[in-house]
């Protein structure tokens, strides 16, 4: 569902992104994590096609990325890091806006705001405004647009950042319960997150993969837990957390 192959991605002398490649199946929920700066959230861009490549190939259910931008565009529901809400619609208000722009209409429309009301547990605030809600609420209805028009994948960067513990173990669930019918990547810089929510991780640091595998494949290599395999395949003073 997802294929990366020898991404790269350069700012200037700084090479953010050095020769990635992975994959992502359908059922399968790819835990992309590493220390602040690592170049995660400059590959969830490159994924979802929102930044240029420097050098690569990705494809998104076989369409490339590069070449047919907009076919494998519409392959993806993308939560971006810290994503934008307006503040004076309603959360309903906001999913039909956003379901429009997909190209639905009518009774499509309204079953996909529908769908994605039950499925991110918004119906108690549906004709609230959004500029009302708590961050958790705010948080889910940037992840139902996401789901609008039911994508075979999902990349969602950083998913539970500014949440509080109940509000991270609801989106938690939320994601390994959608990872069942989907490909899932999500980024994060929190090790509890792996084993909570992913059947596979990578790890990278310095814009490199360094370790890839099951969250059990992990914490053995770790020779006691994935914090102490991630303390040691990450290069940053040894201290990166």
């Amino acid at each position: 569902m997802i294929e990366v192959t020898g991404l790269t991605k350069r700012f200037g002398s700084k090479v953010a992104v050095d020769d990635l490649s992975f994959s992502v199946k359908k059922g399968e929920v790819l835990g992309f994590l590493g220390p602040n700066g690592a170049g995660k959230s400059t590959t969830m861009r490159m994924v979802t096609g929102f930044l240029p490549v420097t050098a690569g190939e990705i494809k998104i259910c076989g369409i490339s990325m590069i070449d047919s931008p907009e076919a494998a565009k519409k392959k993806i529901g993308y939560l971006p890091e810290s994503a934008p809400l307006y503040n004076d619609m309603t959360v309903q208000g906001f999913l039909k806006f956003c379901a429009s722009l997909r190209g639905l209409s009518g009774a499509a429309r309204r079953t996909a705001v529908e769908s994605a009301i039950e499925t991110c547990f918004l119906n108690s605030v549906a004709r609230q405004s959004i500029g009302t809600l708590s961050k958790g609420y705010r948080h889910r209805t940037c992840l139902a647009q996401a789901l609008l028009h039911d994508p075979e994948v999902l990349v969602l960067d950083e998913p539970t950042d500014g949440l509080d513990p109940n509000q991270k173990l609801e989106v938690r669930k939320l994601i390994k319960n959608l990872g069942k019918e989907k490909a899932i990547l999500f980024s994060t810089h929190i090790l509890e997150e792996v084993s909570a929510a992913c059947t596979r991780a990578v790890i990278v640091d310095q814009g490199k993969i360094v370790a890839d595998g099951t969250p059990e494949q992990l914490i053995a290599e770790g020779r006691g837990s994935l914090y102490d395999l991630f303390h040691k395949v990450t290069s940053t003073d040894n201290t990166a957390a």
